[in-house]
């Protein structure tokens, strides 16, 4: 059996928008989970460890002026780690 490629250690800040500075595509090839002041979340757009706060979409059809959803910046406490598979 071939040994499993190492993953690379999760980032502080992490964004699933490839124009973003904080998009690691190497890290979000591995499955990620999140969870947030105790409740997994699954539709995390960006979150920060160290400021502790998570980007969640708003969840209507409002758009910002690039056209992207809208979301919402939430504080509280982030837990972030490779999910099993």
């Amino acid at each position: 059996m071939t040994e499993p490629a190492a993953k690379p250690a999760l980032p502080d800040r992490l964004c699933i928008d490839p124009r973003s500075p904080h998009f690691h595509e190497e890290v979000l090839q591995h499955g990620i989970g999140i969870r947030f002041n105790g409740v997994e979340k699954t539709n995390v757009e960006e979150y920060c460890l160290s400021e502790g706060w998570v980007r969640l979409p708003t969840g209507g059809k409002s758009k910002d002026r690039f056209g992207n959803p809208m979301t919402v910046k939430v504080s509280g406490k982030v837990e972030v780690y490779y999910v099993e598979e």
